[in-house]
């Protein structure tokens, strides 16, 4: 069993996008109340006035698949698609190693080891 990381641009009028950010916690809420979700965050991208970022965390493939089918999930997609809809690309990562950013003296390092 691996954990799924989702990861997300997605774009919409600038004029709405806050306003797209507030009105996503119940979605958001949704999503962080289903088994096997570990993280769900939505945020804007400070470098890009379109774009919100979308990183999701969940414990397998299961638990990813049972979002797929919930209410949150398809009620989400009609809610981006409210605020001007320009753009959205995503992409699911399956994790096959995972470790600490900083090693035990507090020096980032790309090892997993």
């Amino acid at each position: 069993m691996a954990k799924i990381l989702v990861a997300a641009h997605v774009d919409v009028d600038p004029a709405t996008r806050e306003e797209c950010l507030k009105k996503a916690q119940p979605y958001i809420d949704g999503a962080l109340s289903q088994e096997g979700c570990l993280c769900y965050s939505w945020a804007a991208d400070m470098n890009n006035p379109e774009r919100i970022e979308v990183f999701e965390e969940w414990t397998d493939e299961e638990a990813l698949a049972q979002h797929f089918k919930d209410v949150h999930y398809a009620n989400m997609l009609a809610h981006i698609g409210s605020f001007g809809l320009k753009n959205a690309v995503s992409a699911k990562y399956r994790v096959d190693a995972e470790g600490p950013v900083y090693n035990a003296e507090g020096v980032p390092t790309p090892a997993f080891d």
